[in-house]
């Protein structure tokens, strides 16, 4: 679910905290990927139609294999280095909502199994996403092919945005890239939506940065936290009647939850009962996430020709002239990307008159060489 309507929250409330950008222009940056969300895309979008998806002869989904392998060659051909996080163990407080999740599915099914024996196209598309999920063998088989592609994978111990945004934190990448808005919350300094869009459609990328929220919110980060809390995450059911913009309101008249509910109209507004708020705010503040150097190795190698065309041709069925082809793309990006963004090439400049400085100091420089140089002939006129 990610943090419910802060999109549009900040689009209304904090426009210049987002900047489209184009794909190309994250050229040589490194960015943390949540692995789930976009399997999941690629589930949902690709090589599907009704209810059939793409599969291998033995009837096991590809969709995923091929989402994943056509869209990071994509990322590698424009510059990008892509680093996959795939999510560990949830947090106890995530049970409730997954458990939501599961009741869900199973409602969508029966409702899809009408729909087929309705024979309505649109219900049968609209209630076969609804009961998509991500599995252990998606996410293994994912895994592997990642790994035979020379692209980093890291696995997080609890949630991967969580990760991604320690990543981002910590200077390792340059942004994180997610359709779930949870990483914001998680404090990453820099998210981007759309970059993993699976769809033919050429969205652009919207690039959000944390500190431009806050500035524009006029709130500080634990309020921000707070503010997701109210709008509604993973990890707490929210108080009903409150949305978004209810939920800024409340935030900036009282700064933290604890003071709203001191004075909010309970008659009004239905708190949910043991609501464990302080704790979601506290797995925001300090997650569990992986920050040892050695557990966290960000290489990119070259992929794995042999690996590939047994994983992908032999074993699921893609076809060995487009896979080969794919390969020799991938070794193409590899050796395009290793060139860098042009400003890794230069020190970052103290301030605006440096130059200016640099500059004082080569004309010295050239003003005493000169004078050396005239020195000699003063003297062979002496004598």
């Amino acid at each position: 679910m990610g943090i419910k309507g802060l999109t549009k929250l900040l689009a209304d409330n904090a426009p210049k905290s987002l900047k489209e950008q184009k794909f190309e222009s994250y050229f040589g940056r490194k960015i943390a990927i949540d692995a789930s969300m976009s399997i999941y895309q690629f589930l949902i979008v690709v090589g599907r139609s009704g209810t059939e998806m793409l599969t291998n002869e033995a009837g096991e989904v590809t969709s995923h294999l091929q989402g994943m392998f056509t869209r990071t060659i994509r990322l590698l051909e424009a510059g990008i280095k892509p680093v996959y996080v795939f999510d560990g163990k949830p947090p106890d407080l995530k049970r409730q909502e997954l458990a939501k999740r599961y009741s869900k599915r199973a409602d969508a099914t029966e409702d899809l199994d009408e729909a087929i024996k309705a024979g309505n196209k649109e219900e049968i598309e609209k209630f076969s996403k609804r009961t998509v999920k991500v599995t252990k063998q998606h996410n293994d088989d994912c895994k592997k092919l990642l790994g035979l592609m020379g692209v980093p994978v890291i696995e997080a111990p609890s949630e991967a945005e969580a990760q991604c945004a320690a990543l981002c934190k910590s200077g390792k990448v340059y942004a994180v890239a997610s359709e779930d808005m949870d990483s914001l919350t998680f404090g990453a300094p820099r998210f981007l939506r759309h970059l993993m869009d699976p769809s033919s459609k050429k969205i652009p990328v919207m690039e959000i940065e944390v500190s431009k929220v806050l500035e524009e919110l006029n709130l500080t980060m634990d309020q921000f936290i707070d503010l997701c809390i109210l709008c509604g995450c993973d990890y707490c059911d929210s108080i009903r009647g409150i949305g978004g913009q209810t939920a800024l309101k409340l935030i900036r008249q009282h700064g933290l939850i604890e003071n709203i509910l001191e004075n909010i109209n309970r008659e009004r507004y239905q708190i949910p009962e043991d609501w464990p708020f302080s704790d979601a705010r506290q797995l925001f503040k300090e997650p569990e996430v992986v920050t040892d150097d050695d557990q966290l190795d960000l290489k990119w190698t070259a992929p794995d020709e042999e690996g590939l065309i047994n994983f992908l041709v032999k074993e699921n069925g893609f076809n060995i002239d487009r896979v080969t082809k794919s390969i020799e793309k991938i070794k193409a990006a590899k050796n395009k990307s290793s060139q860098g963004r042009l400003e890794s090439f230069f020190k970052p400049v103290a301030n605006s008159s440096a130059p200016v400085k640099r500059k004082d100091a080569t004309e010295k420089n050239e003003k005493q060489s000169s004078n050396k140089k005239s020195k000699p002939s003063s003297a062979k006129k002496k004598k």
